[in-house]
């Protein structure tokens, strides 16, 4: 059985009409406002008015373009554990890897890595110069691990039936 959360804030809380839009942006995030209306039988102001409270809470953060980086030459996708000398360091490290654009998402962990790396390369060449010439060579990195990714079998947003709302 999947967790659910609550969200609320002490002026709002989320529910089903809000939950809809959000479920249909997800689909087709340039979908306009009126059709969205249209489809959950609310006015379209409604919909404005909901999606600019989401964007305050936070919850909603905008849309995004999602290029796909293959499409673009950058057909090796990697993931790379990134071992710090001291957790001290990790935000100037964190500063300094922010400057290479291969770089996609970075993210602090725990467990075996201090942080925790996607990156895209054109290939293996490409790679092993963003290691060996870029993110190996930032002060404060130890050592690092390489996993090379064969395919990318799951990409999705948090779904939003794992939400409860009041009735």
């Amino acid at each position: 059985m999947q967790n659910s959360q609550q969200i609320s804030q002490p002026d709002y809380q989320i529910d089903k009409v809000d939950l809809a839009i959000m479920s249909i942006l997800i689909e087709d995030a340039r979908i306009p406002y009126t059709e969205i209306a249209k489809r959950i039988i609310v006015s379209p102001g409604t919909v404005h008015v909901r999606m600019r409270k989401l964007e305050q809470m936070g919850v909603v953060k905008g849309s995004e373009l999602l290029v796909d980086p293959s499409r673009l030459g950058f057909d090796l996708t990697a993931f790379i554990g990134v071992f710090l000398e001291k957790g001290a360091r990790y935000k100037d490290v964190i500063k300094a890897l922010d400057e290479i654009p291969e770089i996609l998402e970075a993210y602090y962990t725990t467990g075996g890595y201090s942080i925790f790396m996607k990156i895209a390369c054109t290939n293996t060449e490409h790679l092993r110069e963003v290691l060996n010439g870029k993110i190996q060579e930032v002060p404060g990195i130890q050592r690092t691990e390489t996993m090379i990714s064969l395919e990318q079998s799951i990409r999705r947003q948090l779904p939003l039936s794992v939400i409860s709302v009041p009735s």
